[in-house]
């Protein structure tokens, strides 16, 4: 892909993948360029998003960006808080983030996912006005759904390595289901 292509893709969205009573619909800040531009969530090559989601036990397998519907057979899916397309995350404004949460929060309530896992500590605390939130289960439901914070994936957020993130997110699939998930057994 080539910066030109790559910034061409400023400000579009992604399609979500999502269906109705998905074991966890994981949450990102918002789409990269990269994203954008393929279709393809968590698509840029250091984002540890795939890596981690397969090493905590959530998928039997890696699964590349571009096998991203195949997240529906293990009951999950995938949405952001706020839809444009930047660069980077603090392109976004915090009125962006408040409006994120409020359509996030409609989302929920139409999905109905047990759990919705927001996938950047930053972006939950600044939708939803927790400044005090830390990583982990939440004390909130959002429209039903229990709430996890986990720790952004992006290869910016260097203080958390795949191994630890992985542990984290494998708290929450111990949460979501304590034997192994399969790509046939949704709920």
């Amino acid at each position: 892909m080539t910066p030109d292509e790559l910034q061409a893709a400023r400000d579009r969205t992604a399609p979500d993948v999502v269906v109705g009573g998905l074991r966890v619909l994981f949450c990102g800040i918002n789409p990269s360029l990269m994203t954008a531009a393929t279709g393809h969530h968590f698509a840029f090559p250091g984002n540890r998003f795939w890596p981690v989601l397969h090493l905590s036990g959530f998928t039997s397998r890696l699964l590349m960006p571009s096998e991203q519907s195949e997240l529906l057979r293990y009951g999950l899916g995938i949405t952001n808080v706020v839809a444009r397309s930047t660069a980077r995350a603090d392109e976004l404004s915090a009125e962006e983030f408040r409006a994120g949460g409020k359509i996030l929060t409609a989302k929920v309530e139409r999905l109905r996912p047990q759990w919705l896992a927001v996938v950047g500590i930053t972006a939950y605390r600044t939708a939803f006005g927790e400044r005090r939130a830390q990583i982990g289960p939440q004390e909130r439901t959002i429209a039903g759904a229990r709430v996890w914070a986990l720790p952004n994936p992006s290869g910016l957020n260097a203080h958390w390595t795949a191994q630890s993130m992985a542990e984290e997110y494998g708290r929450l699939r111990m949460a979501v289901a304590p034997g192994p998930l399969t790509d046939t057994d949704r709920d």
